[in-house]
Parts: C-alpha cells; sequence; structure tokens
C-alpha cells in the first residue's frame, strides 16, 4: 500500500470511526427516552478493566488486522482503559511516521471514549547491557515512547530488563539503565515499569531490589500473572523454560508495593471458567490486600480458544474472582 493510500484510509477509518460514535450516542439517546425503568447496578469491583494489546497480537500479525481498530475493538468488549504494544505498530511507524501513528491512536482513543493507561514497549535496546554504550542506546531509544505516553494521556511505559542474566552484571546495568529513563520520564511526570518479563526481571526479589536502588517514585513494577520463567533454553530470551522462578504467588506478592500497573496472564479455562495455571481469586486477593485500585490488564496468551473468546473468558474469571475476595 502506498503512503497516500494509506493515509486516505486512516482517514476514512476515522470519518467513519466518528459517524458510527455518533450512531451509537443517538441510540442510546433514544433508548433511554423509550425506557424509564431504573435498573439495578451491580456492584463494581475494587478496579478498573484495560485490555492489552498483546490479546490481540494475532489478529495484527497472522491476519492482517488493522491494530488502528484497537480502541473501538476493546470499547466493544466491555473494557474502558488500552494498553498498546508497540512491536504491533512497527508498519505503520515505517509507513506514516512515528507521529502520525500516536496521533491516529489518540484520536481513535478519544473518539470511542477509552482511557489511555501504557505503552509496552519492546525491541528498543537492552536496559540492563553491560555494555555501556548498549545501555545508554537503549535509554535513548525508549525516550520516544516516554514522549508517546505522554501524547496519549498513559501513566507508564513498561520496559524490558533484558542485558544480561548475571545476577551480579545485571544489577549493576539494569539500576543505571532505569535510573536514567526514569529521571527522563520523571520530566514528562510517566511511570517507567519493570514487568515479570523473563530472564532475572523474573525473579522476584532480584527485580525489587533493583527497584529499590533505582529508588525513585515513578520507577515500579507491572506484576503479571504469568512469565516467571527465569532461564530458557541455550539462553535465549524466549522459548523454551528450564527454570521456573519457585513461588509465582509470592513472587506477585513481592513485586505488588511497587505495582502501578498489573497484567492478568490467561492460557486456558476448563469447564467452570477457571484458569487451569493459575488461582485467580487467590491472586485478586493478594491485589486487593496490598490496596491496589488501579488498572488490571487483560492479556490472553492461549492458543485452544480464539483471541476474543479468550479475552472475555480472562475478563469474566477476574470479575468472578473480584467477587470472592475479602
Amino acid at each position: 500500500m502506498t503512503y497516500s493510500k494509506t493515509i486516505k484510509s486512516l482517514a476514512l477509518k476515522l470519518v467513519l470511526s466518528m459517524f458510527l460514535l455518533s450512531l451509537s450516542c443517538k441510540e442510546n439517546t433514544k433508548k433511554e427516552d423509550v425506557n424509564e425503568t431504573v435498573e439495578v447496578e451491580e456492584a463494581a469491583p475494587f478496579f478498573k478493566l484495560s485490555l492489552a494489546q498483546w490479546s490481540l497480537h494475532k489478529f495484527v500479525n497472522e491476519q492482517n488486522g488493522d491494530p488502528f481498530l484497537f480502541a473501538k475493538m476493546a470499547k466493544d468488549m466491555g473494557f474502558e482503559g488500552l494498553e498498546y504494544v508497540n512491536q504491533l505498530y512497527k508498519d505503520e511507524v515505517k509507513e506514516l511516521g512515528f507521529d502520525l501513528v500516536i496521533d491516529s491512536l489518540k484520536t481513535m482513543s478519544e473518539l470511542n471514549g477509552m482511557q489511555n493507561v501504557l505503552i509496552m514497549v519492546d525491541g528498543e535496546g537492552d536496559l540492563a547491557d553491560p555494555d555501556l554504550d548498549k545501555r545508554n542506546t537503549a535509554v535513548e531509544n525508549h525516550k520516544k515512547w516516554v514522549d508517546a505516553a505522554q501524547k496519549l494521556g498513559c501513566h507508564s511505559i513498561r520496559v524490558n530488563t533484558f542485558g544480561t542474566n548475571d545476577p551480579t552484571l545485571w544489577h549493576t546495568s539494569v539500576v543505571d539503565g532505569l535510573k536514567k529513563l526514569s529521571e527522563y520520564a520523571a520530566t514528562k511526570n510517566i511511570n517507567v515499569l519493570c514487568e515479570n518479563h523473563g530472564w532475572l526481571s523474573s525473579d522476584a526479589p532480584k527485580l525489587m531490589a533493583a527497584i529499590e536502588a533505582v529508588n525513585m517514585p515513578n520507577c515500579g513494577t507491572l506484576p503479571d500473572f504469568g512469565n516467571w520463567c527465569v532461564k530458557r533454553k541455550a539462553g535465549a530470551q524466549w522459548g523454551e523454560c528450564e527454570q521456573v522462578y519457585e513461588d509465582k504467588y509470592e513472587g506477585i506478592k513481592l513485586l505488588l508495593p511497587a505495582a502501578k500497573a498489573v497484567s492478568a496472564k490467561s492460557y486456558d479455562f476448563d469447564e467452570q471458567g477457571n484458569e487451569t495455571t493459575l488461582d485467580y481469586p487467590r491472586i485478586l486477593q493478594l491485589v486487593k490486600d496490598a490496596g491496589y485500585t488501579g488498572f488490571i490488564g487483560v492479556e490472553y496468551e492461549g492458543a485452544r480458544l480464539d483471541e476474543k473468546e479468550g479475552i472475555l473468558a480472562t475478563k469474566a474469571l477476574l470479575l468472578n474472582s473480584a467477587e470472592l475476595t475479602n
């Protein structure tokens, strides 16, 4: 697709979205005029619901779906917040330019009445690289996503802490990389969040020791219900896992005091709608006990259900589990 055709296509999408939103508002007004019955509202959970865009990565990468539809798709499935994944826009950034992509995402979120929560940043270099020059380059590469988060109205970016899996080297390197990026992000009122996302970031005590060493209020965590592999075959970042952090529930509990976002990972469900590998009621109780009341992002990563089914199953399990908390 040529640049001009892409721009035209995007413009048409924006116009169509505005038209659909207008129809929706008119329809809602019409229904309110006709129906005077007072509905009893269900008790709201202690958290807000966002959708992690990685839940739709097959839609984008395998089905050639339009990532700019993210806001509308999330709204249609009953979510309030959006958690973007930068790698799902790499082709659009290359063809349209970085600024136009970010402006378009802002427009689409506003048209659909959605709140932008955070950007998950991948592929911009290793913030824990022992090589100072490479680490500094990674810091610089991340800065544009801090700027994008500010423009979108997000509160955070999620970063990776790869670079080395040697605990001694990693601590020194990751503290330096995170501190430099967090100092810049603080000037934009943006948080830098570390997820348990593999390697030493999935060793909760070591990650918390790094966060505490950075010692900045805008450098925190994004506890993920899953992602507890600390070592993979042949030292790869992804792939077959050789070593798992011993207690994922204790790991979540350790990460929660510094949490500014939470990710509800899911893989598969039994006949009762429970996640087959994760005790959601137990995890939700940990989250509530920690005093967390922000967004919990649904991140379905399974293979058996299609993406929409998996997303809705995860959302339902979150809401059902919240009702079981004390």
